[in-house]
């Protein structure tokens, strides 16, 4: 068999128009002979009645003293409802249809409620109605522990579901439908002159969803690598071949692999926290960086943007745990420097490695833009910026000017 799986997002499932669309994405494979497995999120965004925050104000009313366990029961339910939407749909055209759960489907877990992880997929029940000639619908973001009990795996599961699920069956290719035409150079939002990258490579795409790119979970596409599988972005109702997150080719076009930067990202709401470490001796100074990263871990602080050296230690936390935060280190007695309403600002591309020149460049975009650099750091497919929030629509914006990523500068590139 040659198998597609099809992901749906909420807001492709949110209207009986956009879900009549997504069946005509299903029929379109069918034509083409492929058995095909639809992965289905929640119908809706916020406020719709069966989308995940609908549910959780249902029982948040109460208070939030749910316990964990019976929370992913609820959860589970947005996608299992859309799964037989639009299992009712596609029968209502002549269809054969079946829908299996998470853990029907294969999809075992660990015993994290809420944020569980993928320990294996044994799609054996999917394989077997395929071959019974059946579409399959599976909801997302949803698996078994290996005891039985329904987990869920956190934001963004629905990709995770649909490209694990893709590795065991050995997919053709996984498609991810969205509200937008794919990948863009940067949040079109901000930018007017964002333009739709045809292609970007496992590596690329990962760093700009891990850096505030929303488009596809940053989980799902570490399952795509390691699997060696392609997945398309696109849009529902939309005949646009989207984005290939894929490798790279061997003989990718010279511009295409020769281009540093391809994209850029953003994560505002951080707050920069500076520990002075400058007036303790080389002992009280390894305390002092493992204290503080033991205090962080403790209290489920999630801490970003490190920069560690003798004299200081240099991180970001959200704005929300900032308070939090400086309340434990001042606890412990230590100096810290605080700077609110920061954002990152990443500059992402595989073609940077051992390339010369990025930084500066990166640095004269900002500085002819009267914008100051409060951290920096780079890995060899990134580098991240932080300034202040009230800047980062220009930072972005800079940066996008200045590789060339505007579409009318890449129109000129043609010609």
């Amino acid at each position: 068999m040659k198998i597609v799986v099809k992901k749906f997002g909420g807001s492709s499932l949110s209207t009986q128009g956009q879900r009549l669309k997504a069946v005509q994405h299903v029929e379109f494979q069918l034509a083409q002979g492929y058995s095909v497995v639809v992965v289905v999120s929640a119908m809706g965004r916020k406020g719709d009645p069966y989308a995940t925050d609908s549910l959780l104000a249902l029982v948040d009313e109460n208070g939030r003293n749910l316990g964990a366990r019976e929370k992913d029961l609820l959860l589970s339910c947005g996608e299992i409802i859309s799964a037989a939407v639009m299992a009712s749909l596609l029968t209502s055209r002549g269809h054969q249809v079946t829908v299996l759960t998470g853990g029907q489907a294969g999809i075992y877990t660990d015993q994290q409620f809420g944020d569980a992880q993928i320990i294996r997929v044994e799609p054996a029940r999917v394989l077997h109605a395929l071959e019974e000639g059946k579409l399959v619908i599976v909801p997302g973001f949803q698996g078994r522990s290996l005891d039985g009990e329904i987990t869920t795996l956190g934001r963004g599961g629905s990709d995770t579901s649909a490209v694990a699920l893709g590795a065991a069956l050995h997919a053709e290719w996984v498609d991810i439908y969205t509200d937008v035409e794919g990948i863009m150079t940067a949040d079109p939002r901000l930018v007017a002159e964002a333009r739709l990258l045809d292609h970007v490579t496992y590596a690329e795409m990962a760093n700009l969803a891990y850096q505030g790119a929303k488009v596809i979970h940053p989980r799902a596409v570490e399952i795509a690598r390691q699997a060696g599988l392609p997945v398309r972005v696109k849009a529902n109702g939309s005949d646009h071949p989207g984005t290939l997150i894929s490798h790279l080719p061997a003989n990718a076009p010279r511009a295409i692999r020769d281009q540093p930067v391809m994209g850029i990202a953003h994560v505002p709401a951080l707050t920069q926290i500076k520990v002075n470490a400058d007036r303790y001796s080389y002992q009280q100074q390894y305390d002092l960086q493992l204290k503080v990263f033991q205090a962080m871990a403790e209290h489920r602080i999630s801490v970003d943007f490190i920069n560690v050296s003798p004299n200081q230690i240099a991180y970001t936390v959200s704005d929300r745990q900032a308070q939090e935060a400086v309340d434990l280190i001042r606890q412990m007695g230590y100096d810290l420097d605080v700077t609110s309403h920061c954002a990152k600002v990443s500059a992402v591309g595989a073609g940077m490695a051992g390339r010369p020149g990025v930084m500066a460049a990166i640095v004269e975009a900002l500085t002819s833009e009267g914008i100051q650099i409060l951290q920096s750091a780079d890995s060899h497919a990134t580098i991240w910026i932080l300034v202040k929030e009230k800047d980062m629509i220009r930072a972005v914006r800079a940066l996008h000017r200045k590789f060339g990523l505007d579409a009318n500068a890449k129109e000129e590139k043609r010609r």
